[in-house]
């Protein structure tokens, strides 16, 4: 039997993630001896802090290596739902609370609890890469609002009323987003709360991975208004704002039904998070965001990336940046190079500019396409200025050669 034909039909629906592509298709060149810049890898380039570590290392010394219960430990789903309340107003009860491999896994526990085949579930673009897929693997059915760089890559109140119909089953959004950066005003999520409130049969999925990195005001969640706080499933995790993209920790918050579907899910397929990751955790969590000095360079210099990379981008011809609110992302137009050439590479999309920089200027990047965005590439600037300064400088040059 043919191996293709031997693979179930699930499987065969999905696409390979975009950034892992780029990032195999940048090991490949440095395996040449090729020096590559990557802007493609969504991770910060900070180590974990130490009393982290520390906290996980004595957890291995008092052999805290035993099965967890599959909806995380209870101290750590008792500080989660503490730091709910103190970072952000939300009043949630443990076990509302399910911890989980990453914030992807709580995503994918959210869909298969709630999606059933051939329902939609809104997506707003640009859009994390695994967000349409993750829907198609629940069976459900992904319905895009696009959005641009002159709407800060925020959908509208109107968008999203004329998007729902009797078929809609959920809406997921991240804030700040991935890939664009943008964050949501409190009046902003309002207006679509208010929309919200008209369709009682559409859950919402908030994907507030990124909170902790922001240049502006205070974070604000969807979840913060009661006319739709039951249908509101909270998703967050330690990767971005703690640097532990390694430890493999996420979390939910939501109606307790809902926390019960996921721990039954998450029970069948994977069980509980490793126990010295959730040590980690714990300890991460119980921290002040406020007064973590960690966390605050981080911000700090991560703003700083931001000026830079936006600066620089500005001053290439055909490059329109956008200027991100949050992340560690920037996802400016690029749609002035499409149609041209250099004789050798015809740039037609997003996808041959990516390919075209990564060839000629030794410049990983991801594709617009990926994030459902096809005029736009998306930059990572988890790196230190030397390296933007040098990407842009050889993009820059790259581009010059495009007619």
């Amino acid at each position: 039997m043919d191996h293709i034909q031997a693979l179930s039909t699930r499987v065969k629906s999905l696409t390979e993630s975009a950034t892992l592509e780029m990032t195999r298709k940048s090991r490949e060149l440095r395996d040449q001896g090729i020096d590559v810049i990557t802007l493609s890898i969504g991770e910060p380039d900070f180590d974990t802090p130490m009393v982290v570590k520390e906290a996980a290392i004595q957890a291995i010394h008092n052999n805290f290596t035993h099965y967890p219960p599959v909806q995380g430990i209870p101290e750590l789903r008792k500080a989660i739902a503490e730091k709910l309340l103190r970072d952000n107003n939300l009043h949630y009860k443990p076990s509302q609370i399910i911890v989980s491999n990453g914030a992807k896994q709580s995503i994918m526990n959210a869909f298969f609890s709630l999606i059933n085949d051939g329902e939609e579930v809104i997506i707003p673009a640009p859009y994390w890469v695994s967000y349409p897929e993750m829907v198609k693997l629940a069976g459900g059915k992904p319905v895009v609002i696009s959005t641009s760089v002159d709407q800060d890559f925020k959908i509208s109140a109107n968008q999203l009323e004329k998007a729902i119909t009797p078929l809609t089953k959920a809406f997921i959004f991240s804030s700040p987003c991935n890939p664009s950066g943008s964050v949501y005003t409190k009046e902003e999520l309002r207006a679509l709360a208010a929309v919200f409130e008209k369709h009682p049969q559409v859950y919402i999925i908030s994907d507030e991975i990124y909170e902790y990195i922001r240049f502006g005001g205070p974070h604000e969640s969807i979840a913060q208004f009661a006319e739709i706080f039951e249908r509101v499933i909270v998703i967050n995790g330690l990767s971005k704002g703690y640097a532990m993209t390694g430890w493999r920790v996420g979390y939910m918050a939501a109606n307790l039904w809902i926390a019960d579907a996921c721990n039954t899910i998450q029970g069948q397929y994977t069980s509980g998070s490793c126990t010295i990751s959730q040590a980690a955790a714990l300890e991460a969590v119980n921290a002040d965001p406020v007064t973590s000095p960690e966390l605050n360079d981080m911000v700090r210099q991560f703003k700083q990336r931001r000026s830079l990379l936006f600066e620089n981008l500005s001053q290439i011809e055909g490059i329109i940046p956008n200027m991100p609110d949050g992340a560690f992302y920037m996802f400016p137009d690029v749609s002035f190079f499409f149609g041209k050439s250099n004789g050798k590479y015809d740039i037609r999309n997003s996808r041959d500019l990516c390919l075209y920089l990564l060839s000629e200027a030794h410049v990983a990047l991801v594709s617009g396409d990926a994030f459902g965005c096809d005029c736009c590439i998306r930059f990572s600037y988890a790196t230190s200025p030397s390296l933007i300064n040098e990407a842009t400088n050889r993009i820059k040059q790259a581009l010059s050669k495009l007619q």
